[in-house]
């Protein structure tokens, strides 16, 4: 009791309760409430209602979509997104601001401007489009391309401030013990990156996962070739058929917490990792 006392006491910021009070009751109305909403109406269906409408055909091919796309998008992402980290952290040249703004576009950028730009560009008569040997508009190849384009800045911003803290004496010292340049990367450099590029792979799949606005324009939408689940959610409700749109929701919001909790577990690994370095 008394060493509670003396901590709140000395606590340099007062007012913890209440902070905390406020923080767990907006949580719980922007949220904790609207979410549940959905798990509640899901609740009204019985355990083969539920089977039923989560796992038709149509919805099976969505969710192969949406989370296959989302998987190959997340995983270039991670791949190219750890290089212009690189690139940008390691290397001085013209227009270095620029391209490290460009990185935030995708943040910035609404996504309902992005399909339709990504449509424009990649449709046949488009200025890429037309030089491809195959189609990517209207596929399951487009909603591909849409997923890497607004999954880049969160693998990009996650790996670059660990690759600026990364002590250079280390490297020094690796090449004084005769290692290679590629040893000194994948011995030395990566294993610290490591785990800041895994919670960037994390971050870019779940907010994949979730995208719509710039991949209904680009994806044709068709039944069973290129419907996302997002917008086979919108179509249920359109329909009128709440019941079953909340289940496919509450599927992939379950899917979205384990993401999340994979990505805090990371997150942690990654902050234990660097602090016994």
């Amino acid at each position: 009791m008394f060493s509670r006392l003396l901590l709140r006491r000395h606590s340099v910021l007062p007012g913890f309760d209440l902070a905390l009070g406020f923080a767990l009751l907006y949580l719980s109305l922007i949220v904790l409430i609207p979410l549940s909403a959905a798990f509640l109406k899901t609740f009204t269906m019985t355990w083969p209602q539920f089977l039923d409408a989560t796992t038709t055909p149509r919805v099976l091919a969505s969710y192969r979509l949406t989370f296959g796309a989302s998987f190959l998008a997340a995983l270039l992402n991670a791949a190219f997104g750890l290089i212009v980290a690189w690139v940008l952290v390691r290397y001085r040249f013209p227009a270095k601001r620029l391209i490290d703004a460009l990185v935030d576009l995708p943040f910035a950028l609404p996504t309902a401007v992005a399909g339709i730009a990504l449509t424009a560009i990649y449709a046949q008569n488009g200025w890429i489009g037309r030089w491809l040997p195959f189609k990517v508009s209207f596929t399951p190849l487009g909603v591909w391309v849409a997923l890497v384009f607004i999954g880049l800045p969160f693998v990009v911003r996650t790996v670059q401030p660990v690759l600026e803290d990364v002590n250079r004496e280390w490297e020094e010292a690796a090449a004084t013990l005769g290692a290679s340049r590629w040893q000194t990367f994948s011995q030395v450099i990566f294993p610290v990156v490591m785990p800041a590029l895994l919670t960037g792979f994390a971050l870019a799949f779940a907010r994949a996962l979730g995208e719509y606005g710039s991949v209904i324009f680009i994806a044709g939408n068709m039944p069973m070739i290129s419907e996302i689940t997002p917008l086979l959610i919108i179509t249920k409700l359109e329909q009128y058929d709440y019941a079953g749109a909340t289940a496919i929701a509450v599927v992939m919001l379950v899917a979205a917490f384990v993401l999340l909790l994979s990505i805090n577990t990371l997150q942690a690994w990654s902050r234990k990792r660097q602090g016994g370095l």
